[in-house]
């Protein structure tokens, strides 16, 4: 499409499993488990073929929507791991590779052996020069005492740390059970918390645990479109804004991908939550998608991304009002990559 093109920063998915763009439009069950279930499934028939396939397919079309970075959640295996580098690599998009540390549950190729085990996995990526970061997957997933080790590793090797938290009521639950504490606590307790730390979701938090995240620095991925269809619950985002925890947005499962929807609904959530408009200005909504997610993968530069200021849905839109209809009123058709000549410096 030609006519005049209004520069903006790429968006950024800081919390991705491309291969779970392959489940989207499937009867998977009524909750969140039975979909898990499915997920499974999907997971266990990768290979590193199937990944570097698959990822380039879903990387392009995160390119096209607009995100020029993502943060990849893998936790398939370390030749997978590989391959999904070279995916993005083939798709033009910048990856963190957050290579998800799995001692229990799940499926036996998510699982490393020890501790060790994970650790020297993470050192063959950063070895291939591979933007890598660690991810202890859950509080389900991992014990306490890998919990402690993760956390610092990441800190000793400045590395970023992303966690899945609070997403689910039953997570919470047996954390409790087997604990004594909520998951955002035992992350805290464990070392998993501060400012390279990112928790993803944190939809059924506590008041506790969001006073943990603004008191460490702590940031949250909030993925709307993946938690309507998983039927998750609504993020709290008022009590996250009230207290500045810096926010950026995440495509996850990727059964939607466009950056100004995410952007949207967590803005709409935030309205119904306080019963009137404007809650996040459009600076910092477009913020949230862009440098903030930069930022949580130690993303230094990525792609710039172009508006395509005559599209229909921006007919009659003055220039300096586009950014707010972007987020109001627009698809991401309306964006388009500009290839390597539009780096963005965090």
């Amino acid at each position: 499409m030609g006519g005049r093109r209004l520069a903006l920063p790429g968006f950024v998915s800081a919390h991705s499993h491309a291969f779970q763009r392959g489940l989207r439009g499937r009867a998977s069950g009524g909750d969140f488990w039975a979909w898990r279930d499915a997920m499974l499934a999907e997971a266990e028939r990768q290979t590193p073929e199937s990944v570097r396939a698959g990822y380039e397919a879903a990387y392009g079309e995160l390119r096209r929507a607009g995100y020029t970075a993502v943060g990849e959640f893998h936790y398939l295996g370390l030749d997978e791991a590989f391959a999904a580098v070279d995916a993005a690599a083939a798709a033009g998009i910048e990856i963190t590779l957050l290579l998800a540390a799995y001692e229990r549950g799940g499926l036996p190729r998510f699982r490393q052996r020890s501790i060790a085990d994970y650790f020297e996995q993470v050192e063959r990526l950063r070895a291939e020069g591979v933007r890598v970061g660690v991810a202890p997957h859950s509080v389900r997933a991992c014990s306490a005492n890998w919990l402690v080790e993760v956390g610092r590793y990441a800190e000793t090797e400045g590395l970023v740390l992303h966690v899945h938290a609070d997403e689910q009521l039953r997570e919470i639950e047996e954390c409790l059970a087997e604990h004594g504490l909520r998951p955002i606590e035992l992350l805290g307790r464990s070392g998993c918390l501060g400012p390279g730390a990112t928790v993803v979701h944190a939809t059924h938090a506590d008041d506790r645990e969001l006073d943990l995240l603004a008191e460490t620095g702590t940031r949250v991925c909030l993925c709307p479109t993946s938690e309507s269809d998983l039927g998750d619950g609504f993020a709290p985002v008022d009590r996250v804004l009230e207290r500045e925890i810096a926010i950026c947005i995440g495509s996850d499962s990727n059964v939607r991908i466009d950056p100004l929807e995410e952007l949207r609904e967590l803005e709409g959530i935030a309205r119904r939550q306080a019963g009137r408009r404007e809650v996040i200005p459009v600076e910092a909504l477009l913020e949230m998608g862009t440098t903030s997610g930069a930022d949580a993968l130690a993303i230094d530069v990525w792609p710039d991304i172009e508006i395509h200021v005559d599209h229909p849905s921006l007919a009659g839109v003055l220039l300096e009002q586009v950014p707010a209809a972007l987020v109001s009123s627009c698809g991401a058709d309306v964006l388009a990559p500009t290839g390597e000549a539009g780096l963005r410096p965090t």
